[in-house]
């Protein structure tokens, strides 16, 4: 039996949540050649359902803090 969308996203957001920020740490030492190595890291997470948590907490994190 398959795992339901929110059980997936319950039991991975913690991990998913780790990689992004890991992921984001390497954007000031990177910096111009950071997008193109996060597009690779991200090709090759696994399963896209995952890939998408880890692309969506990215998004998040490079938001501007509203004031």
């Amino acid at each position: 039996m398959s795992q339901s969308r929110a059980e997936f996203h319950q039991q991975h957001q913690q991990a998913a949540c780790d990689e992004a920020q890991r992921l984001f740490a390497e954007k000031a030492r990177l910096q111009g050649a950071w997008l193109n190595w996060v597009a690779g890291q991200l090709y090759h997470l696994r399963p896209a359902a995952y890939a998408s948590m880890v692309r969506r907490e990215l998004q998040r994190l490079q938001e501007p803090a509203d004031p």
